[in-house]
Order: structure tokens, then sequence, then C-alpha cells
């Protein structure tokens, strides 16, 4: 795999901005829902050392997938602990989907200005902009595949905790591993098993589209 060492600084940025919101996030919905064990472990906030792990970021920059901080938070705190789990879950993928559909407006509405759509250093930063959006719907579409320790797994997750807490940790440790083989048989093969680029893809044209570009 040849370093591109320009593409690598310019979504540095967007990979730091993508999961300081989505952990964020997570922590927001916690603690509006009556948690406040992230809020006490320094999570709600938008620092990004609170959140970025070192290793999964570098992953994320260099391979295409990685991790932040995970949000911790206690269910006994939760009024509703099925529904509200999975609501805090899909906080982080959902704040990622509007960072994605901000950026392109943001994008769109420098392109109206004719300094910028009819120079050459305006046109790169729309195109970063854009470029920061698909990383950021890459980021909503790979944490709602249904395999833990993604977000989306929690839909399932959160009833086998009472149902067979044993079961869970099987579930989880497969999951994890099934996840990272598919990663790497579509790195090595070059093809799609879960469709991660070819959503994050359309989600993007479809935005532009409906802004207008």
């Amino acid at each position: 795999m040849n370093f591109d060492l320009a593409w690598t600084l310019k979504t540095i940025p967007a990979a730091i901005i993508g999961l300081t919101v989505h952990e964020y996030c997570h922590a927001l919905a916690a603690y509006w829902l009556g948690d406040t064990t992230a809020k006490d472990q320094g999570r709600l906030t938008l620092n990004p050392i609170k959140h970025i792990d070192p290793l999964g970021f570098i992953l994320i920059v260099i391979a295409g997938f990685g991790w932040a901080k995970p949000v911790r938070f206690d269910r006994e705190n939760l009024n509703r602990p099925h529904r509200d789990e999975t609501i805090i879950a899909l906080a982080g993928p959902l704040a990622n989907l509007v960072l994605g559909i901000l950026l392109v407006a943001v994008a769109r509405v420098l392109f109206l200005f004719p300094a910028v759509s009819h120079s050459q250093t305006g046109v790169d930063i729309v195109n970063l902009l854009i470029l920061w959006a698909v990383i950021s719907f890459g980021l909503f579409a790979f944490n709602l595949i249904p395999l833990p320790p993604l977000d989306g797994s929690h839909v399932y997750t959160t009833y086998l905790k009472e149902l067979n807490e044993k079961l869970l940790v099987v579930v989880y440790r497969l999951g994890t591993w099934f996840l990272l083989g598919i990663i790497l048989i579509q790195n090595s093969m070059g093809k799609e098993i879960i469709p991660i680029s070819s959503g994050t893809m359309w989600i993007t044209k479809t935005c532009i589209r409906i802004f207008g570009f």
C-alpha cells in the first residue's frame, strides 16, 4: 500500500472531527437520558484529546478503519434501558450523518461566491469539505453495521444482556473477529462484502444532488 502524505494530511482533520463529534454525541445522549457516567469521566466535551484513541486513530487514517475511546454508561441509570441504550448507540452515527450534511451545505454556500467558484484555491477548499463529508458519511455507514462492537449491534445486544450474558460475551468476541476478517478480506481482494464504500458514495451523491451541486 502506497503512503500518500498529501491525502493523509487532508483526512486527519476529518477523522479527528468525525470521531470527536461521534463520541461526544454518545456522551450527550447518555446525559440527556439520565446517566452522568460519561460526564463524570470528562467525555461530555468536544475536546478531541478526551475521545481519540492513538492506535485507533492511526488505523482509521492509514487503513480506513479504526476506533475511538468508547463512551461508558450505566444502564441502571436509564429509565428504559433497552430503548435508551439503542438511542445512545445510534446518537454517534447519526451525528456523523448530520455533520456530513452540514459540510456539504457549507461547501455549497461557499461555491455561490464567485471568489470561491472562480479560483483554484476556492475550488480546492470546496473539494476538501466534500472529502471531509465523505469521511463523516463513511463513519455513519460503518458504525451501523450490526456486528459487535459497532453501534448497530446495540439494537439486539441490549436484549442479550438480560437474556443470556454468557451468550453476549461470545457474540461480542465472535462479532469482533468476524468484522476484522471481513475488513481484511475486502482490503486484500478489493471487493466489497459489506457495501460501506458504495453506501457512503450513494449518501454523498444524494446529498450533493439535493444541495444542487
